[in-house]
């Protein structure tokens, strides 16, 4: 296709999505948004049925959740070479594993015309699907209510909520029951973008990850489900932004010497190829995590390039696998992480890799006429 050509197409795109397009911006914009959240206090009660959304596991076999994470495409890249790979990517994925549930963990699509191509990709294959916000969704042509209400009211498979308010947008629970009982949760949660902070007496910019009210929200809903089943339920949480803790867990944990990981750090796997872009320092979050003994997995993106699993002070630290070519990547690291959930609560992971080569895309560009 010649550059004319795929840019007269994404002309009668445009026209052609114009409504959905326009009916996002009137129904849900910065300034009419706040109807979309819901109200919350750490006063309020909590129960299972009325603050999450509920999936039954099939009690005769494991319960499959496939991660998908830093699509990362603007709307010429959805509509062009990387958008075709990416298509060509996760039907793979999605053909191999066969998964009960989709998650995406972040930096989804840049602009309209991504997150409508996104949506109709996803609900093509008709499995529940469930995303969390990246610190690159809504942040160019787009702006963060408006990706939220084209989830929330335009997909028919979607599983998502805006949450309380003044958190993000996208703070949500699902809740894995078999039999009626709840087996597993997955909390979904927003690391926002940029913030500044103050260490040592010097102010910086940085990633910015939870506020203190999310994770009050978080403490509220676990100690909620405790108490409503009277044990603790196992959980898992996904965000975009990794917590500092990362950090700390890859440089005690792998052995550049040996080039592996140290045996006490036993079932660790993957690799990190760049450094963990994290907020700059400790929020206090994995503590609470910690102390609660709830959450066992915490899943994070951002990282193209990093898609190690390390066990750390009881909580395994996931990196996503990136899925796509969208912004970077390196071209052996694409495809998705895999989660198998079996009806004792606990989950297990493992890396699904996809050989970008096989499906005969020309990925050199994005999209005809693309240049630097």
């Amino acid at each position: 296709m010649t550059a004319f050509a795929f840019y007269l197409k994404m002309g009668l795109i445009y026209v052609l999505s114009g409504i959905q397009i326009l009916s996002g911006i009137i129904f849900c914009n910065e300034n009419n948004e706040h109807k979309y959240f819901n109200e919350w206090s750490a006063g309020d009660s909590f129960s299972i049925a009325d603050n999450t959304f509920v999936i039954e596991k099939d009690p005769n076999k494991d319960f499959v959740i496939l991660n998908l994470s830093d699509i990362q495409l603007s709307d010429e890249d959805a509509h062009g070479n990387y958008g075709e790979l990416a298509e060509a990517t996760i039907d793979k994925l999605i053909k191999d594993t066969d998964p009960d549930l989709i998650t995406l963990s972040g930096d989804n699509v840049y602009g309209w015309l991504g997150w409508i191509w996104l949506i109709d990709l996803l609900d093509s294959y008709e499995i529940p699907w469930a995303p969390v916000f990246g610190n690159h969704d809504g942040a160019t042509s787009t702006y963060a209510s408006w990706c939220a209400w084209q989830v929330d009211k335009k997909s028919d498979y979607a599983i998502f909520d805006f949450g309380p308010e003044d958190m993000g947008h996208g703070n949500y629970i699902i809740t894995i029951t078999e039999n009626g009982k709840p087996i597993h949760q997955l909390y979904m949660m927003d690391t926002h973008k940029d913030a500044t902070y103050e260490v040592n007496g010097y102010t910086y910019n940085g990633y910015d990850h939870l506020w203190d009210n999310q994770i009050e929200w978080y403490k509220w809903a676990v100690n909620g489900t405790t108490a409503e089943n009277g044990s603790v339920v196992e959980s898992t949480v996904i965000y975009h932004i990794p917590n500092v803790e990362y950090a700390d867990a890859w440089y005690d944990a792998y052995d550049y010497w040996a080039q592996g990981f140290k045996p006490e750090y036993e079932g660790a796997f993957g690799y990190n190829r760049e450094v963990v872009s994290s907020a700059p320092v400790h929020n206090g979050f994995f503590d609470v995590v910690k102390e609660l003994g709830s959450t066992k997995n915490i899943i994070s993106g951002h990282n193209h390039r990093n898609y190690s699993s390390i066990p750390y002070e009881g909580v395994w630290l996931h990196y996503a696998v990136k899925t796509g070519a969208g912004c970077y990547w390196d071209e052996d690291v694409n495809g998705g992480k895999l989660f198998t959930l079996s009806s004792d609560g606990k989950l297990a992971a493992e890396n699904i890799f996809v050989d970008a080569t096989q499906f005969g895309i020309d990925y050199s560009i994005p999209y005809p006429g693309y240049s630097e």
